[in-house]
């Protein structure tokens, strides 16, 4: 079959389309042909090798949906052209909280989904939301849930909360902006242009900052009116900006560390409002269940910016890192 291949840590020009072995189910797994795959900022770490317990070569991608094509042994519960997306990882274990050290995510250090063919434990897979394209439904599998988890699980947004996003744009940030918005809070967001900005507030946003100027940590306070949760993917650049904005038992939620890995926290700051700071990674399978019973609900659909066949998903990559903007890079089969 033809996928991704990641065969050395030289960064996105080194991957390659390539002929690899097609995968057969196992005992409890099953088949499926992928129709669309999506790719996250993820696989840019991954192709310069900055990711624990990396395992060469490897197909990318953790995103995907298409249709079951083969059943492994004992699977009675899946049938043969059932339309699905795919949990996108595996061994979580039995606490909420946080996986077992055997977690772990497809594309690294399992196999991958930007294929033609890949093979999954038949509880990994759900209903493809009928409303939903191929491209938008595989665009919604990792984004969507590591969202749903920071701000529903992890945030415990509530409709009557002031939300902070930071560097809305993302696939992270802007499904966090939908949910939050179709739950009924007050969304405000920073991003880095002008451009990114109005597209936030046509899906809802209040109002928004550009991060790229140094004076907005004196402006938040006032558009917001004060922060319930925050949403953050890159403390480094921006906590020092927001943290003075949060309403006494403030949430911040980092789920990521894009700009840097560390940054200043004042103690009093936080306990004196007695505000909490919390990490969230991916989630787990109820919340992946959650997330797409409330994406049904509210028909909620991500937005793609650029759709890519296959045969280019090296290009797909080098976009993402080069040009994306706002929204979701998928790659069709």
């Amino acid at each position: 079959m033809k996928a991704l291949l990641q065969e050395t840590s030289e960064g996105p020009e080194a991957v390659r389309v390539a002929d690899v072995e097609t995968p057969m189910p196992k005992s409890g797994e099953v088949r499926v042909a992928i129709k669309a795959a999506s790719i996250n900022h993820r696989e840019m770490w991954i192709a310069r090798g900055l990711y624990p317990g990396m395992s060469l070569p490897t197909t990318m991608g953790c995103d995907g949906a298409g249709v079951v094509d083969m059943l492994g042994e004992g699977v009675s519960d899946v049938s043969i052209g059932d339309e699905v997306v795919i949990y996108p990882g595996l061994d979580w274990g039995p606490n909420r909280h946080a996986p077992t050290p055997e977690f772990g995510l497809l594309g690294m250090p399992h196999g991958g989904t930007i294929a033609e063919y890949i093979c999954v434990p038949a509880e990994n897979l759900a209903p493809k939301p009928a409303f939903m394209s191929w491209e938008e439904a595989a665009a919604t599998v990792l984004t969507g849930l590591t969202a749903w988890r920071a701000l529903m699980f992890k945030g415990q947004l509530q409709p009557s909360d002031t939300l902070l996003i930071s560097g809305v744009g993302g696939g992270v940030a802007t499904f966090g902006l939908a949910f939050a918005v179709a739950l009924g809070a007050k969304v405000y967001v920073t991003g880095e242009s002008e451009e990114v900005l109005a597209r936030a507030k046509e899906m809802g946003a209040l109002g928004g900052l550009l991060f790229t100027d140094p004076e907005w940590r004196k402006q938040v306070g006032k558009l917001t009116g004060g922060i319930d949760v925050v949403l953050d993917g890159a403390p480094a650049p921006s906590y020092a900006n927001y943290v003075r904005a949060i309403n006494p038992g403030a949430r911040i939620v980092i789920y990521g560390s894009t700009a840097g890995d560390k940054f200043e926290i004042t103690a009093t700051g936080i306990f004196l409002k007695s505000a909490s700071i919390v990490g969230s990674q991916v989630g787990d399978p109820q919340d992946f269940r959650d997330m797409l019973a409330f994406v049904n609900k509210h028909q909620i659909k991500p937005i793609i910016e650029k759709s890519f066949p296959l045969a280019q998903a090296k290009e797909a990559l080098i976009y993402l890192e080069k040009q994306h903007s706002f929204g979701k890079v998928v790659v069709t089969v």
